[in-house]
């Protein structure tokens, strides 16, 4: 081989090499099971933009908590351990009031009014998240939540004693209002504590709605800013077609949901109203606690929602 052909081929090889180190890969790790919806469209996500990046960014979705249980994934991307996660938001209200805003009982009940929720409370929400070096790709939300119990809720009575599932700060205290004994659980384990016994009444989605929480999608920001300006474009756009895939599944699954439960032999109630009145006395009692948490930026939120 002469030295331009040497040279020619060399190249080729540094051509390839340097292709190959171009590809990025992501972890993003999730607290629900691989058959969730929010994990589903996660998938979806990843897939789409392996596609619109060529391959060069390839993400990788570990659901059923299998890298980081929920309460560690958001610290997780922060520190950099995972580039990317979804979390249920609400479970950050220890940090701060307004990452609890979408479960407070009664604020917002519908899917329409959830997204106006979204959009006056989104701005405080980055900016908190952008101090911690996190970045918002979207928000998807869950169905209206709903009680689901061993025995008939006709009352707020009826619920004392019971081994109730917590998963923030909103659901304990609702536990402790009703006179229940809160147990926290990840969305993983529940199965296996109902079955067990270790809870027998929670709160879920497929259900009347007293509140539509909300999982959102984060990324390091340091991670984000290091690929280049058309993946980053290609992460944005698809994020953006993952949050409007995933408001549309849940607004059709929960009816979906309804039909399914009732099939499987479980009783779909709407609330009677001496339930509903309890719930609306304990939602004014949490609104008026998470004001006084929230302070100032907290009401101006809620203003915000209330004039959209």
């Amino acid at each position: 081989m002469n030295r331009v052909k040497f040279l020619a081929a060399f190249a080729g090889v540094l051509a390839l090499t340097a292709t190959a180190s171009a590809q990025t890969k992501w972890n993003l790790p999730s607290a629900y099971p691989n058959d969730n919806p929010h994990v589903e469209n996660l998938n979806s996500f990843a897939k789409d933009v392996s596609e619109a990046t060529g391959g060069k960014l390839q993400i990788a979705v570990h659901g059923g908590a299998s890298l980081f249980k929920g309460p560690e994934i958001k610290r997780a991307v922060a520190t950099g351990q995972a580039q990317a996660g979804e979390i249920l938001i609400s479970i950050l209200e220890n940090e701060s009031p307004i990452f609890g805003i979408d479960v407070v009982p009664f604020l917002a009940t519908s899917f329409p009014e959830a997204k106006k929720l979204w959009l006056a409370s989104k701005p405080l929400i980055e900016q908190k998240l952008a101090a911690q070096g996190v970045m918002v790709l979207f928000t998807v939300p869950w169905g209206p939540q709903g009680i689901y119990a061993k025995k008939d809720i006709n009352t707020i009575d009826d619920m004392k004693g019971l081994k109730w599932r917590a998963y923030n700060v909103g659901t304990a205290r609702i536990g402790e209002l009703v006179g229940a004994q809160a147990v926290t659980v990840q969305a993983a384990e529940l199965p296996q504590a109902l079955a067990t016994g270790v809870v027998n009444a929670f709160m879920s989605s497929g259900a009347t709605g007293y509140w539509i929480p909300r999982n959102i999608t984060l990324v390091n920001k340091a991670a984000f800013d290091a690929l280049d300006k058309p993946t980053q474009e290609a992460v944005l756009k698809m994020a953006k077609a993952a949050e409007d895939r995933g408001w549309k599944v849940w607004e059709s699954k929960t009816e979906w949901y309804h039909d399914e439960i009732a099939k499987k032999g479980m009783k779909v109630l709407k609330p009677s109203k001496a339930l509903e009145d309890g719930f609306k006395k304990i939602g004014e009692q949490l609104t008026a606690d998470w004001l006084k948490r929230a302070g100032a930026e907290g009401q101006a939120v809620v203003d915000a929602y209330k004039k959209m």
